[in-house]
């Protein structure tokens, strides 16, 4: 099996990273909210990616996917994304489109294949019960299962329009609850290891 990694070399890298900066903007033009939420992600992927101890070149892979693991939200309506009450059976299915839609513009600008499963996959649980394709376990890309923790992380330490932060050792409990059903266990275990030694906390841009 080829690892993802790979195709990222060289010049190549410097062309692909020129081009997660343009879709980045387009996140940013789209809606300001999901492009600050995902700058905080790429900030927690690094962190854990270093702590994983990935590469320096895996590192950036990391990062380039985490910043546009959501573009598919710039094909959904900000209506939606921030809507405050219960959604209905079509803004539902809206929002679980985005990863499908994150899929079709990463490879369509033929990016590297990380990039590609950042975008498709975070929203894929270790038990299986995730979307889009239910992926179980070690099934699920590892670049998509540390951004899926870093992704939770941040969605429960931001104040949002419909709650406030949760403090950091809920998080943390959270976290542990989770391990081997939401979250791949030995990444669970790193996040509350980091947040116990005071590597990881909330970002602040």
């Amino acid at each position: 099996m080829q690892n993802p990694w790979q195709k990222y070399g060289g010049g190549k890298m410097k062309q692909i990273h020129q081009l997660v900066k343009a879709l980045f903007r387009m996140v940013e033009i789209k809606d300001i909210k999901t492009a600050t939420h995902s700058k905080a992600v790429a900030h927690y992927s690094r962190a854990l990616g270093t702590e994983l101890r990935l590469s320096e070149k895996e590192l950036d892979i990391l990062w380039d996917a985490a910043l546009i693991h959501d573009i598919g939200k710039i094909m959904v309506d900000n209506a939606i994304i921030h809507k405050i009450g219960d959604m209905t059976e079509n803004e539902y299915h809206a929002i679980k489109e985005h990863p499908v839609k994150g899929m079709q513009i990463t490879e369509s600008f033929h990016l590297n294949d990380s990039i590609v499963d950042a975008a498709w996959h975070h929203h894929e649980r270790w038990d299986g019960l995730g979307y889009p394709e239910g992926l179980k376990g070690e099934e699920i890309p590892y670049v998509a299962r540390i951004i899926c923790c870093a992704d939770c992380f941040d969605a429960m330490a931001t104040k949002r329009v419909y709650k406030e932060p949760i403090s950091l050792e809920n998080i943390a409990n959270e976290f542990k609850r989770c391990e081997g059903t939401h979250f791949d266990p030995k990444i669970a275990e790193v996040v509350v290891h980091m947040m116990n030694s005071g590597k990881l906390k909330p970002y602040t841009a």
